[in-house]
């Protein structure tokens, strides 16, 4: 696969690739040895909310792919009102651009989906990153709290500021972090990507809290998912609530947890040295 000769999601032009009747938008740059890393967004993220911090590092040693899927952003469609439909468009994406075999890292809504691929493809999947996310019938993860809705609801609030009381704790050490976080964001200038929807919202928040009501026996399909999970979060987490984390790690056969301090769901980003250290070795293990 080729890679694009920019290596920092900053700058990496979009590039679109049609599937039936749908259109993905994504960016694909670095190169390395190590398989294809699929990124797979939260809530109402589009491809301009990765933070370089977190990509461009662990594009050091492998492709990475921002995925954008339907509904959302420059992507074409509707936004499926469940998790299993955003999955398959994940992996129509994939085969679209011959991919076999990747690893995936899914943050928030995006680790949602990512369990989902695991339990209908799970030799599409070698390793797999599940930050600031929850189980099917998981504690809060349908986001769907007054205080969570006030905040997204808020139009005279700056997504910026939206994005530091949601994704960071509000110690001064947690907010500068996020302040440092919504600056390289801004890095990218050009060739920006489409604000999701007031509609598009509404049918991701559809799709989680069906996904919070699912499943007769709680947290069985976990069992099932046999590849190497590395569950991360900040150690408060007000919109996926780390207890979830917790759960995570205890009920799939084979996970490592890392909770990281004073953090809550943008831990990633807060971390992103750390972060993408423990990613980078999760990934390059050899067992």
């Amino acid at each position: 696969m080729r890679a694009t000769e920019t290596a920092s999601n900053a700058t990496a032009r979009t590039q679109y690739v049609t599937v039936a009747d749908n259109t993905y938008a994504y960016r694909q740059f670095g190169s390395g040895p190590g398989l294809p890393l699929l990124f797979l967004q939260h809530f109402t993220g589009t491809l301009d909310n990765w933070d370089p911090a977190v990509t461009d590092p662990l594009a050091l040693g492998r492709t990475v792919i921002l995925f954008e899927s339907a509904g959302i952003g420059r992507s074409s469609g509707k936004v499926p009102t469940t998790v299993a439909g955003m999955a398959d468009h994940a992996m129509k994406f994939l085969d679209a651009l011959g991919l076999t075999q990747v690893d995936l890292l899914g943050f928030s809504l995006g680790g949602m989906v990512a369990q989902v691929m695991a339990l209908k493809r799970p030799a599409l999947l070698q390793r797999i990153i599940l930050t600031g996310t929850g189980p099917a019938g998981g504690v809060g993860v349908a986001m769907d709290r007054p205080d969570l809705l006030k905040i997204f609801a808020d139009q005279k609030m700056p997504s910026s500021e939206k994005l530091l009381k949601l994704f960071f704790e509000p110690t001064e050490t947690s907010q500068s972090a996020g302040r440092q976080f919504v600056q390289r964001l801004a890095r990218r200038t050009e060739d920006k990507d489409t604000p999701t929807t007031a509609e598009a919202a509404g049918s991701q928040l559809a799709a989680m809290a069906a996904w919070e009501k699912s499943g007769a026996e709680p947290y069985a399909d976990l069992k099932k998912i046999a590849q190497p999970v590395l569950v991360t979060n900040g150690n408060n987490d007000i919109m996926i609530p780390t207890v979830n984390s917790f759960t995570l790690s205890a009920r799939l056969p084979n996970a490592q947890l890392i909770i990281y301090p004073d953090s809550g769901h943008g831990s990633l980003f807060q971390h992103a040295r750390a972060y993408t250290s423990h990613v980078s070795e999760f990934l390059d293990r050899d067992v």
